[in-house]
């Protein structure tokens, strides 16, 4: 057999010690809005046989293992050891104190037919009091907020939250999914690097210490797996990374990507792939719900520009590449326009020029339904934390870099530049799984059919 035959048919080192999913799954939802409702909700309608999880690659992704000869592509979630969408258990906190279906009317992203299929359901899921702060979101007002002196005893009573919920739902397991608002821009300060200083900063109520931030401290402290699903940094701090190395409970982020980035790490790649430069490119969105109202506070707003920002540099590698891409323009508008509710318009003008510098135009209309999307990057979140908690390998690492996939601004460690095109990111994932489960990694080299 020719070397290079021998190589591609060796198998991947077999990776032992993926605990199996047997119990309740409990999912741990700060902000119970427009995504949180939208993710139960379809999650209820498809465990009653109501629709399909369409979007999900944990529930209809393949994974094909193997030659492409061999014809072995079996579905992700028969490949590894996911839990089950009736394992599955919720509580969640909101300074709103609507239950999950009178958020998700007013939220107004699914029609009022399926919500009343699945409104038993969603009816006795009622937010926990909120840890909540009008100066990190600024648009936003509610009364269901938790009271305490100082930010650590926020904390300790979201930690009794945390327990409460494991004893009462009976679930064995838990992950928390930060699906609320984005807030004000915030950079890492010296109290963010240490367990010691940030606890010392949460005891003085310190300003740096963001909401969402108090969450992943809790979450952390309790062993939990943390998902942040908005460009906060939250979880992207020295001290979060050191939680979760010692506690063993996996972190992931940042921003869910859905609309207008996730059409950016579609077509950005392939200009890079086949050479085309970029002169310009300007986006622009409207939307009416929650969020659209959040970010019209431009402190909010500059959290999300710099995630959205950051999107096109490094899959264009202008360094590498200065004379295509070396001095573009990239804008980024994020406009509230209450009548467009969660369907949400983004507009691209993407300037680009070819042979001999020839100019060209695309144009983008992208009518997408942000919740719709976002859902189901919940589902898999949840249920891919879980496998990574479970997982020898895995939960002691801390940043769960192979589930980049879903984010606009993927976490790494520092001085590692993240990577964003979606297919590279795609390749990470599927192969991280053939790599747990002792399977030939694809590098799509192909040369072994020719010999």
């Amino acid at each position: 057999m020719p070397t290079r035959q021998k190589a591609a048919a060796k198998k991947a080192v077999t990776v032992s010690g993926i605990e199996p999913a047997k119990g309740k799954l409990g999912v741990m939802i700060p902000g119970m809005g427009a995504v949180a409702t939208t993710f139960v909700a379809g999650v209820e309608a498809i465990r009653k046989s109501l629709a399909s999880p369409i979007g999900s690659m944990t529930q209809m992704g393949t994974i094909r293992l193997g030659k492409r000869t061999d014809g072995k592509s079996p579905k992700v979630k028969e490949f590894v050891p996911l839990a089950a969408l009736d394992d599955l258990v919720f509580t969640g906190w909101d300074p709103f104190d609507d239950d999950m279906y009178t958020a998700a009317r007013k939220a107004g992203v699914l029609e009022k037919e399926l919500l009343d299929q699945v409104k038993p359901f969603l009816s006795t899921i009622k937010p926990r009091p909120a840890v909540f702060d009008r100066n990190y979101v600024k648009k936003l007002d509610g009364h269901n907020v938790k009271k305490g002196k100082n930010k650590m005893e926020l904390a300790e009573q979201v930690r009794a939250d945390i327990r409460d919920f494991r004893k009462t739902s009976g679930a064995s397991r838990l992950v928390t999914m930060w699906c609320g608002s984005t807030e004000i821009f915030l950079e890492p300060s010296a109290i963010h690097q240490s367990v010691k200083a940030f606890e010392k900063a949460m005891q003085q109520n310190d300003e740096q210490v963001a909401p969402s931030m108090i969450y992943a401290y809790a979450s952390l402290m309790e062993g939990v797996p943390f998902a942040n699903g908005a460009p906060n940094l939250t979880v992207d701090l020295p001290v979060m990374h050191e939680l979760s190395r010692k506690n063993e409970a996996p972190i992931c982020g940042k921003d869910f990507k859905t609309g207008q980035t996730l059409m950016k790490t579609i077509l950005a790649p392939g200009f890079k792939a086949r050479l085309l430069g970029l002169a310009g490119w300007f986006s622009t969105n409207i939307l009416g719900n929650r969020d659209g109202e959040v970010l019209e506070d431009p402190a909010s707003f500059k959290t999300k520009e710099e995630s959205k920002l950051s999107v096109l540099e490094h899959i264009l590698q202008p360094d590498l590449y200065p004379e295509l891409y070396g001095n573009f323009t990239h804008k980024v508008r994020i406009n509230y326009y209450p009548p467009r509710g969660d369907n949400k318009e983004g507009w691209d003008n993407i300037d680009i020029f070819g042979w001999l510098g020839y100019p060209m135009q695309i144009k983008v209309d992208f009518l997408c339904r942000d919740s719709i999307l976002a859902a189901p990057i919940v589902l898999d979140l949840v249920l891919f934390m879980d496998l990574a908690k479970r997982t020898s390998e895995l939960r002691g690492i801390g940043i769960q870099e192979w589930l980049s996939f879903y984010f606009k601004s993927p976490m790494t460690p520092p001085g590692l530049y993240p990577e964003h095109d979606l297919f590279i990111q795609m390749m990470k994932l599927k192969n991280t799984l053939r790599h747990l489960k002792g399977e030939e990694l694809i590098t799509h080299l192909g040369l072994e059919y020719y010999d």
